[in-house]
């Protein structure tokens, strides 16, 4: 088919990587091409290569509707690059080019790479709307541009590590992007937790509210539905809790990425305009310098900060003109396609986040400082309390460690991962990573199989194998919850093997991947 010849059109960055977005109901008459055109990265890439990519993509997709019209295209293998499909909204896609480099450890998971298009899709849609309603609010597509342009930026900023975008490979086949993590709590907490959460919505009067709690970066709480939680988790341990608000420290979690390697992107980030230098562009679709949208850019790094009071505060969704009092962020919930004001508290570990429906406030930002008034008369002691107890079991990072295995547990009915801390990962060899990564892969091709042939009906799976370096990379999937697992001080034989995974589920799944 050609596909490696015609996509040899690599971009200009160290990585090779392409990422463009386009909508298929535009510019279908000759002249209007570039009209199709809503996001394109890098920017500077000439618009004859930009057309290559975008052409290529809407061939491949057309191509593959013949033959299978109710799956969208997901993914195409070519000699030296990795095309990763995403139908974001009805004939809004989101295409992803990584070219195939053992220089750069290239080894992509399709789906890992997927994962991040639908992350930053569905963070956009929160905080902006559906791509299709700004489309209709302003048809030219400046409007949407713009909004894309930034948004997106913002969100690859946090991929920078010096002048390297490092996205997810085969050395993260040990995390699960759009899960959340939870901190496992005792009774007595738990019991806090609730009179904590019950407290704050009475403070809203008779004002219907939701709640997120977070300690250091893993869930407690939530009274949002599932799809909600994730979205709105995935921006507090980005921008909200007090790992995110120390610049440069440390964080065991997958959301971290810059921070994570150790390198801090802050300083490439810190330019007028809050673009990496190596991000601008003059095109089109690559509206840096244009001043006649006013765009908000909730994923700006370094603009929260914690007031006086517990509160965070942010001035990226400006100010009230007559007292400079910055206003309130606001997010759309994906379950009602409610707009809410979003208020967040932090007591040293602990961070609160409570949501306002914008419709239900009628005096807008003095109506939340009243709200906001009331947490802060009835929820502190509350606050205080729950912090104290969490704080008092909590063993630190490695508080998931089970010694002897390496793991990821993915619950999928409830969006929810566990997994072997960061810091243990990295103690596997590169060929037990990339023996998983390929399980994995055949895993999620399995996975897609039965999901396009046999509607409702999950797939079950259990594969071991045994990797070059002697470790035994092993997959369980069964009733919507998966386990991976590397044990590469394992006997020789597969009963060992099998014997430990076992072990392991009937102590810490409640058997659910358990033979017997």
């Amino acid at each position: 088919m050609g596909l490696s010849s015609a996509s040899t059109t690599a971009s200009a960055t160290p990585e090779g990587l392409q990422l463009c977005i386009f909508d298929l109901r535009r510019g279908q008459n000759e002249g209007q091409e570039l009209d199709k055109i809503l996001f394109f990265f890098p920017a500077d890439l000439p618009f004859s290569a930009q057309f290559s990519v975008i052409g290529l993509s809407e061939g491949l997709i057309t191509f593959t509707r013949i033959f299978s019209p109710e799956a969208a295209c997901e993914a195409i293998e070519a000699e030296r690059h990795s095309h990763v499909f995403y139908e974001a909204e009805p004939d809004i896609w989101m295409v992803m080019v990584v070219e195939k480099s053992k220089e750069f450890e290239a080894i992509w998971r399709s789906d890992a790479l997927r994962k991040v298009l639908k992350e930053v899709h569905y963070l956009f849609v929160m905080f902006h709307g559906s791509i299709r309603a700004l489309l209709d609010k302003d048809p030219g597509g400046g409007l949407t541009r713009s909004h894309l342009y930034y948004f997106i930026m913002d969100y690859l900023g946090d991929f920078l590590v010096g002048k390297k975008l490092l996205l997810p490979s085969f050395r993260d086949c040990l995390k699960e992007r759009g899960t959340v993590q939870m901190l496992t709590v005792g009774r007595e907490a738990a019991i806090e937790v609730q009179s904590l959460v019950r407290v704050l919505e009475s403070c809203a009067g008779n004002i219907p509210c939701h709640s997120l709690i977070l300690f250091q970066d893993l869930l407690v709480s939530t009274t949002l539905s599932p799809d909600d939680t994730v979205n709105l988790f995935a921006y507090a341990v980005l921008r909200l809790t007090p790992r995110a608000l120390s610049s440069g420290v440390s964080s065991w979690s997958y959301l971290r990425k810059g921070a994570t390697s150790h390198v801090s992107s802050s300083s490439i980030l810190a330019r007028p305009g809050g673009v990496p230098e190596q991000f601008q562009g003059s095109d089109v679709n690559s509206p840096a310098g244009d001043n006649n949208y006013r765009v908000i850019r909730p994923l700006q790094q370094d603009k929260w900060s914690k007031g006086k009071d517990g509160f965070l505060v942010t001035d990226i969704w400006g100010a009230e003109a007559s007292n400079l009092i910055s206003a309130t962020p606001t997010v759309l919930l994906h379950q009602t396609e409610e707009r809410m004001y979003l208020c967040a508290h932090q007591h040293k570990s602990l961070t609160l986040i409570f949501l306002i429906p914008v419709s239900s406030v009628l005096i807008g930002d003095q109506g939340v400082s009243a709200v906001k008034q009331q947490v802060l008369e009835n929820v502190s002691l509350k606050l205080l309390r729950v912090e104290e107890k969490l704080s008092k079991g909590w063993v630190g990072e490695n508080a998931y460690h089970v010694s002897g295995y390496r793991y990821l547990l993915v619950d999928g009915d409830r969006n929810v991962s566990r997994a072997s801390p960061p810091g243990k990962v990295t103690t596997l060899t590169k060929d037990s990573l990339l023996a998983l990564s390929k399980l994995r892969e055949e895993v999620d091709l399995e996975k897609s199989k039965a999901q396009s042939n046999n509607a409702g009906q999950e797939k079950e799976l259990e594969v071991s194998i045994r990797a070059k370096n002697n470790a035994w990379v092993i997959a369980r999937v069964t009733r919507g919850k998966e386990l991976y697992m590397v044990l590469e001080k394992a006997n020789e034989t597969l009963l060992y093997a099998s014997d430990a995974v076992e072990k392991f589920s009937n102590r810490y799944c409640n058997g659910a991947f358990s033979l017997n």
